[in-house]
């Protein structure tokens, strides 16, 4: 046995590291700035892949035997760990992201301005979206935490598994665990309107149920956080809408242009010197001329009524990269690689 469980994320956390992988036949690894290197050079063995996979999963080990795969929260060596086992080529492996300790001051994180305005609504949807690891929790953690620092009201988070954990100070906050608290998202999405809340957090919008049922919450006057898997604010609006049958998704087009409010899309990209990452993002503030491109179901031109609305604090994410290369925080290669028009990013910063 190379290491310990506690001893395992100690090293992680001692590296920075954002997420540990462990597998059979391979060294524990784990993630820096984006990238996996060895613990050490001993490989680990089906019983010892095992060994962790109990330690981690508890009680609910037995589970994975017959679902493939189990995920879980838990604190090790005073750090937050999203945790997920699961069954592969006959061995059990596992996968740990470790959270910080403490959640950011949103101001802190580096983000357009736009966002730090979004604590201030009162109702609509937020949504973050961007691919897995790229600081969508530790977003949403800053924001939902702003509004505990300076408003009275009552959030409510749905998360699967729960991460950061938060120290009410003027809100009161209630965090339900899914397969915990309640067996299912459905569940919890069908009881969150009769249990008073101001601000929800939903983790993920998964499916069809979620959308519509933050739709409805958006609509009755409530302040939805969620999160989706796609790279860009267009994206995010056809992922929604698409999931309903084609009969309902002029509706749903209509429902989504009233009650969105922002979308923020980020993308860690690796800083020129010194280590760590940086975010670029787009944010896209939901105007008007948005609004109808989003019924009208245009959602190719959003990406250019987004590029021409600075004025209201959106900002394309090639321009956040011209802005971080031009700042000296990436690089050329970093930036012509994150661009979405690298054409536009080469003329935007000379090189």
């Amino acid at each position: 046995m190379p290491f310990t469980l506690n001893e395992l994320i100690k090293t992680a956390k001692e590296k920075n590291a954002s997420d540990v992988h462990l597998v059979c036949g391979l060294p524990p690894r784990y993630r820096v700035d984006g990238v996996l290197t060895d613990m050490c050079s001993e490989t680990l063995t089906p019983d010892e892949c095992e060994y962790y996979a109990r330690a981690l999963a508890g009680d609910d080990y037995e589970s994975i035997k017959d679902i493939g795969e189990w995920d879980g929260a838990a604190t090790y060596e005073g750090a937050r760990c999203r945790i997920n086992v699961f069954r592969q080529q006959g061995s059990v492996s596992a996968a740990i992201r470790i959270l910080s300790g403490k959640i950011p001051v949103l101001r802190e994180l580096g983000l357009p301005e736009a966002v730090n305005g979004l604590p201030l609504l009162h109702s609509g949807i937020v949504l973050v979206t961007g691919v897995t690891g790229s600081g969508k929790s530790t977003t949403l953690a800053a924001m939902l935490d702003t509004i505990n620092h300076t408003r009275a009201a009552h959030i409510i988070t749905l998360e699967d598994p729960i991460e950061y954990v938060y120290t009410p100070d003027k809100c009161v906050i209630n965090q339900r665990e899914i397969g915990r608290d309640t067996r299912s998202y459905a569940d919890a999405l069908r009881a969150v309107l009769r249990e008073d809340p101001d601000v929800i957090l939903i983790g993920e919008m998964r499916d069809l149920d979620t959308i519509r049922t933050a739709l409805t919450a958006a609509e009755t006057g409530h302040l939805v956080f969620t999160t989706l898997h796609t790279g860009s604010a267009a994206e995010a609006i056809d992922r929604m809408v698409d999931v309903f049958p084609e009969g309902e998704q002029r509706q749903i087009r209509m429902q989504v242009s009233t009650t969105l409010a922002a979308v923020l899309s980020q993308k860690l990209l690796p800083k020129k010197t010194g280590g760590g990452r940086v975010a670029a993002c787009e944010i896209m503030v939901v105007t008007p001329a948005i609004r109808n491109l989003i019924r009208e179901g245009k959602t190719p031109q959003i990406a250019n009524a987004v590029a021409t609305s600075a004025a209201v604090g959106s900002v394309t994410l090639d321009n956040s990269i011209i802005k971080l290369y031009k700042d000296h925080v990436i690089s050329s290669e970093t930036a012509r690689a994150a661009a979405r028009d690298a054409e536009y990013v080469k003329r935007g910063t000379g090189m």
